[in-house]
């Protein structure tokens, strides 16, 4: 843990993900100031956008922070990494795509780098080119996924076993239980994202939250498997517009109309969860109160702690008897 800290001037070894075109300085600003990453997404947002973002997000905070560009996503690829040097952000995030050609760009300007992966193929590449360290995001995950659909239960030991720099853990991960158990298998943080949309500092819509917080073990779905595209949502009435449109043959492009990001936007920050679709973690089950973000952190920290303690009395225990 004291690794990914230093390593990213960070208090505690919690990183928020990319939340594309609902990312807000309001909560970014809090998971940072609260002694975590806090990230800004480039999405599919324009260039002058997101410099807006940054604009706010340095004005709140003056910690350490990242910028995720989903390299598939993003319009203007070239001008969202030369906003980042612009703007001498400290981290960049690199998710859905190919990071390599740009790896360098940002190290030579001393950006911290982060890859997102789901293999570990893909991770040793990223080592590779240069990255810093790399985030396994499991299948538990919200949002856009993996088609190789591996769990953070299975991939994360298998990264740490195949590459020398840091392992963050992402998915499945949203309290103490959870980051304890990412910690045992050889991660040195995590990334959440739902788990801070239920929040004090949260920006978005009431419905959103409200859906996290009534949410059961199966409240979660996948879509997109049969155009390629996987996503997993929260189970709404749009939810279940996207599952007969696939169950229909939807083609791949109405389908990306269908789930774009202004469609999330519409779920998220408007609440008009008959029009827009809700990204939800596998942890939207456990999601039952709103803490602020260091509230969060701490329980964190300290229940993790508490579980190590409590399992090695366990060992101990069953070791006399012995």
């Amino acid at each position: 843990m004291r690794r990914i800290c230093e390593l990213l001037s960070i208090q505690y070894p919690f990183i928020q993900g990319g939340m594309g075109n609902i990312s807000s300085p309001v909560l970014a600003s809090a998971v940072s100031e609260a002694g975590g990453l806090g990230t800004i997404g480039t999405g599919t947002l324009r260039v002058d956008e997101v410099e807006l973002l940054l604009l706010d997000m340095k004005k709140r905070t003056k910690k350490a922070f990242a910028l995720n560009i989903p390299i598939t996503v993003t319009a203007n690829l070239k001008g969202m990494c030369e906003l980042a040097v612009k703007h001498s952000v400290p981290v960049v995030s690199l998710s859905a795509g190919n990071p390599a050609p740009y790896i360098s760009y940002f190290k030579q300007h001393h950006i911290k780098v982060i890859c997102v992966t789901a293999s570990v193929k893909h991770a040793k590449k990223a080592e590779l080119a240069g990255a810093d360290l790399i985030v396994g995001e499991g299948f538990e995950a919200a949002g856009i996924n993996s088609p190789f659909e591996l769990t953070t239960m299975t991939l994360i030991p298998q990264l740490v076993a195949n590459v020398q720099i840091p392992v963050v853990a992402a998915g499945g991960v949203g309290d103490s239980k959870g980051f304890a158990a990412a910690l045992a298998l050889g991660a040195e943080g995590v990334q959440m994202g739902t788990r801070l949309i239920a929040t004090k500092e949260s920006p978005y819509h009431e419905r959103y939250v409200n859906k996290l917080l009534e949410a059961n073990d199966t409240e979660t779905v996948i879509v997109g498997r049969s155009v390629g595209k996987v996503r997993r949502v929260l189970k709404t009435a749009y939810a279940d517009q996207l599952i007969q449109a696939e169950g229909a043959g939807i083609h791949p492009d109405d389908f990306e109309a269908m789930t774009d990001e202004e469609k999330h936007r519409i779920g998220a920050v408007e609440g008009r969860l008959e029009e827009g679709f809700i990204n939800g973690g596998q942890i939207s089950g456990l999601v039952k109160s709103i803490p602020t973000v260091q509230e969060l952190f701490i329980e964190m920290i300290e229940g993790a702690e508490q579980i190590y303690e409590n399992q090695m009395k366990g060992f101990n225990d069953l070791y006399l008897r012995q």
